[in-house]
């Protein structure tokens, strides 16, 4: 349904007048490129809940707005059901933004934050937009009496419910869900996704959920995608990625997660620093921080090959 073909993005900061200026004066002054996505490919089947994981920073982000239409990619491709997407929104392929505080409109009322893009598209006749929205709120688990107020009038899990509701305005099959429920309280979390497993059933949608969160990913996926500094590292069914981590990075980031079954454990956090996206490590991107880590790490990028059936993993371990 989605298809990410060797999709690069990066984000270049040119000199104003005032470095330029200072450049000529001889001061120490450049401009800075982000290789926010790198070399990325993976697809989505329609039907399926793809999860994107990985620590800040790594273009889980871009990558979800890449899927929408909302970046370009600077090489590669983005297509959904085989059409090119490559910076022009596709009606079909909605996002559900991160922060429910800062992505709705504060001086817009609700029917309106709902109702603007149907209408707009021609999807509902202006005089039944009232009900539509209605009915959309009913669905998100909202009071449609609540449309006339405005986003600061609701609370957290309100508004997630609101930001779903507008990307469900416009019958989307596809939805991006960039950590859709990381600003919430855990009680509020369980509902939400409870909500988004009951859209999927109803609906028909098809997700790629965004989040840091290696539980809700659990819960909610069929298949993982791990991300480290712009690369994908590895790709496996969820229950298989879980049981047996082929990436040192995947492998680290699993060991660390909370479980009951683990008794008088400290914690221990990945060695070593995140390197910036300004400057990504020469070959593996992981070698600074891996253990395992070995000459061959620096120098070559691994690329990422199949090691069992559906599983893909970036590493010259065992090659």
């Amino acid at each position: 349904m989605l298809e990410f073909r060797e999709v690069s993005k990066r984000f270049e900061k040119r000199l104003d007048a005032i470095e330029r200026f200072a450049g000529r004066l001889g001061a120490a002054v450049a401009g800075h490129t982000v290789h926010a996505v790198e070399r990325v490919s993976f697809t989505v089947n329609e039907g399926e809940v793809v999860g994107l994981v990985g620590e800040s920073g790594c273009g889980k982000s871009t990558l979800g707005r890449l899927a929408c239409g909302l970046h370009e990619p600077t090489a590669g491709g983005v297509f959904y059901k085989v059409e090119p997407v490559n910076g022009k929104p596709v009606r079909a392929v909605q996002m559900i933004f991160q922060d429910p505080f800062s992505s709705l409109n504060p001086r817009m009322r609700v029917e309106d934050i709902v109702g603007e893009a149907p209408r707009v598209h021609g999807l509902v006749p202006a005089a039944e937009v009232p009900d539509y929205v209605a009915q959309l709120l009913r669905r998100v688990g909202l009071d449609p009496s609540y449309r006339r107020r405005y986003p600061h009038q609701f609370s957290g899990g309100q508004r997630a419910r609101i930001g779903i509701a507008r990307a469900l305005a416009v019958k989307p099959d596809f939805l991006v869900c960039d950590e859709a429920v990381a600003a919430l309280d855990v009680s509020i979390q369980a509902q939400v996704l409870n909500l988004f497993m009951d859209l999927r059933e109803s609906l028909g949608l098809t997700y790629l959920f965004i989040s840091h969160d290696l539980g809700v990913v659990s819960h909610l996926s069929n298949r993982v995608v791990v991300m480290y500094l712009g690369r994908v590292v590895e790709s496996a069914p969820t229950a298989e990625l879980f049981a047996k981590p082929n990436h040192p990075y995947t492998q680290a980031l699993l060991a660390e997660v909370p479980r009951l079954d683990r008794k008088n454990r400290s914690f221990a956090p990945i060695k070593g620093e995140i390197p910036s996206p300004l400057a990504p490590p020469s070959g593996c991107h992981f070698h600074p921080r891996c253990p395992h880590a070995m000459p061959r790490c620096a120098q070559e990028a691994p690329a990422l090959r199949e090691v069992a059936p559906e599983r893909l993993s970036a590493c010259h371990i065992d090659v």
